[in-house]
């Protein structure tokens, strides 16, 4: 009779290598990505890097698109675990806030947050959209998906609350949500202009609040 716990142990074995192999390639190309861009990054690099074969790279997980969205996903989530975004413990934290005004601090805290992990991924998305046709449709659904985030989420909550500026649309104020969560924006003010995250934070929360709250009561 064949042993069927030997059987499934070997299986939940190989499952797990195979899970810390695509853990490790994404890593690797994570780190490429973010250093080089797109398209300065080889698949025989992430191999490379990752010390696998390039069969091996394709076979765990894909091309180079994959492997940048995976990496991007990973990145933003902090692990590779199957949970999305808005049951994690942060997002959930800002949803939770009865507060408003509190609810944009810990919404500026969690955007940082993001975009200290994200930012150089998504300028290496941003990147392989003007070469690669997968890409460029990724980037794109990727944006349309983040607008119509803010048109569902924050926008809606201060509606409700009657803390949305008198002269801004609740459209507008999806579009001014879009415009300021945008991970590019960090790397410019952060990586690039040399903002700490404290300074970025604070002066992201001064324009939440003047850009789409009434101001807050004294």
């Amino acid at each position: 009779m064949p042993d069927l716990g030997k059987r499934a142990y070997v299986s939940s074995l190989r499952d797990s290598q195979a899970r810390r192999t695509r853990r490790q390639i994404v890593a690797a190309a994570g780190r490429l990505f973010a250093d080089q861009g797109f398209a300065a990054t080889t698949v025989d690099a992430i191999a490379a890097e990752a010390g696998v074969s390039r069969k091996t790279v394709f076979t765990a997980v894909g091309n180079k698109v994959a492997l940048l969205k995976l990496a991007y996903d990973q990145a933003m989530a902090g692990d590779d675990e199957p949970v999305p975004m808005v049951d994690r413990e942060g997002l959930q934290a800002v949803i939770a806030e009865p507060d408003p005004y509190v609810q944009m601090r810990l919404f500026a805290d969690f955007v940082t947050e993001m975009g200290e992990r994200t930012s150089a991924l998504w300028l290496a998305l941003r990147g392989a959209a003007e070469v690669d046709t997968e890409a460029r449709e990724l980037y794109r659904r990727w944006e349309t998906e983040r607008l119509e985030s803010m048109r569902i989420g924050p926008v809606p909550v201060l509606v409700a609350k009657s803390v949305l500026r008198p002269d801004v649309t609740p459209d507008e104020a999806a579009v001014i949500f879009w415009t300021l969560t945008d991970p590019a924006l960090y790397h410019r003010m952060v990586v690039d202009a040399g903002w700490s995250d404290d300074r970025f934070r604070d002066w992201l929360l001064e324009q939440f609040v003047h850009q789409a709250l009434v101001p807050q009561p004294s």
